[in-house]
């Protein structure tokens, strides 16, 4: 009875302090004390400055297993295309608007990485998941990007080039700062202990302020519409999508944090970048809204519930 106490708290300790910051994003939008502005300016920080630092800090002081870092993502990025592929054909079968199809695949396959899942692998593993989580970060992103363009030009009858977005994969800092650190890492120098403070202060206020941000941004008036092809993309999105990678990266022998980041990364919910690529190309911007707020809220329940079973079985 005290290991199945032992299972619960772990995993409580992983979601609750999501929950609350988002929670509290929600109340501080709501009294006014936070508004949009705030949203707009705070997360190109988070984006341009804070989790880049956070990343190469992490990364460049970290000694790293390259063997097992870099085939779990080879992994990962070939889950992802399979996974993808089969939700291309379920959306021919069963989303009935041809233009929403490409909104529902995007919705189901893409993940919020960089702030909730990235949230969820510290809480569960400590800074020491940033030699794992970072690299499947880098590049399970490059591919999220590339795909996300295919099923939205084939669905909305548009010509975006894919060329532009790997030009915009270069500029991307979160890339930029990733390979920059594994380069420093590898060439054995450290930071000199000014420059370590400096990222580390940056660092420190990357995950409460884009989980805030997160929170702030729920916007639960929009669930009205499109409510059925929304729960369909939660449902991929949180159940079907970690279900198949987490068992794919168990036949293949991964365990403990790699099987972790596996679960927690892919159970994480839709990314809010593919609600701003669905408005760039006057798409259903109110459904990538809906699957957004449906995937966040679930999440916290579906990968609680996931992490007790990992952890309960040894597994993660």
């Amino acid at each position: 009875m005290s290991n199945f106490f032992d299972v619960l708290a772990f995993s409580f300790s992983i979601t609750a302090p999501i929950v609350i910051i988002i929670a509290l994003g929600v109340v501080l939008y709501r009294l006014r004390i936070i508004n949009d502005n705030f949203i707009e300016c705070a997360s190109k920080v988070v984006f341009n400055v804070t989790l880049p630092a956070l990343l190469f800090i992490s990364i460049s002081k970290t000694s790293l297993d390259q063997n097992a870092n870099f085939s779990l993502v080879i992994y990962a990025m070939l889950a992802v295309l399979v996974t993808y592929l089969l939700l291309e054909l379920f959306a021919n079968h069963w989303v009935k608007e041809k233009t929403d199809r490409g909104v529902f695949v995007q919705g189901a396959f893409r993940s919020n990485m960089g702030i909730i899942g990235l949230a969820y692998c510290v809480n569960a593993y400590g800074d020491e998941v940033f030699s794992i989580a970072s690299i499947y970060l880098g590049g399970v992103t490059m591919l999220f990007n590339v795909l996300s363009v295919i099923t939205l030009n084939r669905a909305m009858g548009t010509n975006k080039s894919l060329l532009k977005t790997i030009q915009g994969l270069a500029k991307n800092p979160l890339i930029i700062a990733i390979i920059a650190a594994l380069a420093f890492s590898a060439s054995g120098l450290t930071l000199p202990s000014t420059l370590l403070k400096t990222g580390n202060y940056f660092g420190q206020m990357t995950l409460p302020l884009a989980l805030l941000c997160a929170g702030a941004s729920l916007r639960f008036s929009e669930l009205k519409n499109d409510i059925f092809v929304a729960a369909l993309a939660a449902t991929g999105k949180l159940i079907f999508i970690p279900i198949v990678l987490t068992l794919g990266g168990y036949w293949l022998g991964y365990r403990g944090m790699e099987l972790g980041v596996l679960f927690l990364m892919a159970s994480a919910p839709s990314a809010s970048a593919g609600y701003v690529m669905v408005r760039a190309i006057n798409g259903n911007s109110a459904l990538a809204a809906n699957i957004i707020v449906l995937t966040t809220i679930a999440s916290l329940l579906t990968t609680s519930i996931g992490v007790t079973l990992l952890r309960g079985l040894n597994l993660m």
